[in-house]
């Protein structure tokens, strides 16, 4: 098996510009806790070419308003082609955020995206392993859909402080299986999600993360460990700060073994063997 590389788009002025629209929520349900699936109107063509792993960039300020100056990136949980709808997974970490999932059915928001590239699923897999922590549980859940729809089997690991903070199993088609690990013991494996890696290594023909940085550290460790050679390949998203979300003003860079890209053009999804890790 090759190990698919993420694509990356060069020219991220024209795409940005072309991308930016105003969209308007049509639901929000509460989610994992004290997280909410927003739903917002978006165009059809914009839509359907929303890929797993994409993110979109909302300016989370109210009309007038100046202040978070700067938009917030947030994973594409789901992609409504035919309804014209995207659906975005949000936790209120700070002012942006918490202004976000506050805001009401009908409200506008104005919105960059989808940006960024993409996971890459190698035309030879059959056995995809997820593993996320987090918020990072949106773009790994829309790739699992989409692999399941392509006939290839998914497991989906997911890890939490506590149940309340896990996806809710409806969330997942049936054809997923569906594996938890909590802090506390509340719910499936007492510990930490990466400890439930190496019993899937070597049936998965590659691994897709997303998650925060103190877990991409663990996930590395164990697959160092227990993998053979260079398979299978991992692919992570990696949780940046994207201030403009074109690469403009390098706040989001992550270093490489090709140099210092930026996540939210070169990104957020890359290899990990290609990542340079401290």
């Amino acid at each position: 098996m090759t190990t698919a590389t993420p694509h990356i788009d060069t020219n991220p002025s024209p795409r940005g510009a072309s991308r930016l629209f105003t969209g308007t929520i049509t639901a929000t349900m509460p989610i994992m806790g004290d997280s909410s699936l927003i739903t917002f109107t978006a165009p059809q063509n914009l839509v359907a070419q929303a890929r797993p792993g994409q993110f979109v960039s909302i300016l989370c300020r109210g009309e007038g308003a100046y202040d978070p100056l700067l938009r917030r990136p947030i994973s594409i949980y789901r992609a409504d082609a035919e309804a014209g709808e995207l659906t975005i997974l949000v936790r209120p970490f700070g002012r942006g955020s918490s202004w976000l999932v506050a805001q009401p059915d009908g409200a506008s928001l104005d919105v960059l995206g989808p940006l960024g590239n993409q996971f890459e699923v190698s035309p030879r897999s059959g056995n995809l392993l997820m593993v996320a922590g987090g918020v990072g549980a949106a773009p790994l859940l829309m790739l699992a859909e989409e692999a399941v729809q392509k006939g290839l089997s998914v497991t989906y690991l997911m890890g939490s402080a506590t149940e309340a903070g896990l996806l809710p199993a409806a969330a997942f088609r049936g054809e997923i299986e569906y594996v938890v690990a909590t802090d506390d013991g509340s719910r499936g494996h007492h510990g930490f999600v990466t400890d439930l890696i190496p019993e899937y290594l070597q049936w998965a023909d590659q691994v897709f993360t997303c998650g925060p940085t103190p877990m991409f550290h663990s996930l590395r460790n164990v697959v160092l460990k227990h993998r053979m050679g260079k398979k299978p390949p991992v692919q992570l998203s990696v949780e940046r700060t994207m201030a403009c979300a074109l690469g403009a003003c390098l706040g989001c860079v992550v270093e490489t073994k090709r140099g210092m890209v930026t996540s939210c053009v070169d990104g957020p999804v890359f290899d990990m063997d290609e990542v340079v890790w401290s």
